[in-house]
């Protein structure tokens, strides 16, 4: 089984921009639920975006991002993205991409529950200075 495999980390100042990317290759026909995840040391993971990649493509956001940023998908290159504009320090974290655990109904595609998810990369690092 291929991976999970997050990159477009890196180090950027309050009010910039990053775009991560996550290679999906081989969850097209696994799950129709994708979602972005974030973690700080000694916190637990908390959920970010979310997206129903078939049909209208539903997303849904945390309130802390909404606004901020947008969580797409190439279907032809299998890869899920997040466009992360107007950075804040608080947005540091480890992120994570994170594959549904087969195939859900839009409403239930959310960031909310890490125990929705079935499998997850590696992580990127993302870190935000003032």
């Amino acid at each position: 089984q291929v991976p999970l495999v997050e990159s477009g980390g890196g180090s950027v100042q309050a009010g910039g921009s990053l775009r991560l990317s996550c290679d999906a290759s081989d969850y097209k026909y696994r799950t129709n639920c994708m979602a972005w995840f974030r973690q700080v040391p000694g916190k637990k993971r908390e959920g970010v975006a979310a997206i129903h990649t078939a049909g209208g493509e539903r997303t849904s956001y945390a309130d802390s991002v909404k606004g901020r940023f947008t969580i797409s998908r190439d279907n032809a290159k299998n890869t899920i993205y997040l466009e992360m504009s107007s950075l804040k320090p608080e947005d540091t974290a480890m992120y994570y991409c994170a594959a549904g655990d087969g195939l859900v109904l839009p409403a239930y595609c959310a960031p909310v529950s890490d125990d929705d998810f079935a499998d997850w990369g590696q992580g990127t690092q993302v870190t935000v200075s003032s």
